[in-house]
């Protein structure tokens, strides 16, 4: 199969990042294509990057009519209702994806996000998803996500702390980062913290493909019809 990987912003490193997560996970016979707009916000911290963001993810999803399935790599899941009225390919969503693992993993878990501004619209898409209840909390670990993209920067010590505070305080028996951007930190905070770390760049390149084998495609009926005009 051939999988589109959208990064919805413009930062080309977290798109190598996005991509090396992706093969990690992926089947040998996927073909991936990792790609980022070449306009809009350099990070998406919170509503209004969301909304800058949005026509050039639908602008990349045009440009490649022929894939056969399409990860959205903002954890907001930014663009995520639109796209699918776009193509009849599956679509996922990372945060919706790793919400919907942990669920089965869990029986409560919390999501480790970057700051604190993004809280509300991670919390409001688990109200839409029916998952609310199953979170324990959504937590910031003020960790700017271009920062993340700093080796010498202390973002990584700073979500590990509050994944020790999300396991004491609230409970969790799984974690979610909330980024795309820590991608690459999942496995080894599950080691440490010795509880299932889920990144949701993997999660939804799973289920890509799993929604592919089984030849499923996005309902064109109710509110993912095509748009009247694309």
């Amino acid at each position: 199969m051939q999988l589109l990987v959208i990064n919805p912003n413009t930062t080309a490193s977290m798109t190598a990042k996005i991509e090396a997560a992706v093969k990690t996970v992926a089947a040998a016979d996927t073909e991936i294509l990792a790609v980022n707009p070449r306009n809009g916000p350099e990070s998406i911290q919170g509503y209004y990057d969301e909304a800058l963001c949005v026509p050039g993810i639908l602008e990349l999803i045009k440009q490649h009519p022929s894939v056969d399935a399409i990860v959205l790599a903002c954890f907001d899941d930014t663009g995520l209702d639109a796209a699918r009225c776009l193509t009849d390919k599956p679509v996922v969503g990372i945060g919706e994806a790793a919400f919907h693992f942990a669920s089965l993993l869990s029986n409560r878990f919390s999501v480790v996000t970057t700051l604190s501004r993004s809280v509300p619209a991670l919390e409001h898409n688990l109200i839409k998803y029916g998952l609310m209840a199953r979170c324990a909390k959504v937590r910031a670990s003020e960790v700017p996500v271009l920062e993340l993209e700093n080796p010498h920067s202390d973002a990584r010590t700073r979500i590990s702390n509050e994944i020790a505070t999300a396991i004491t305080e609230d409970s969790a028996e799984a974690i979610v980062l909330g980024c795309a951007g820590m991608a690459d930190l999942a496995q080894a905070l599950s080691d440490e913290h010795g509880l299932p770390v889920l990144d949701g760049v993997a999660c939804a390149t799973k289920l890509c493909e799993s929604m592919h084998s089984l030849g499923l495609s996005t309902s064109r009926l109710g509110g993912y019809a095509p748009p009247f005009v694309a």
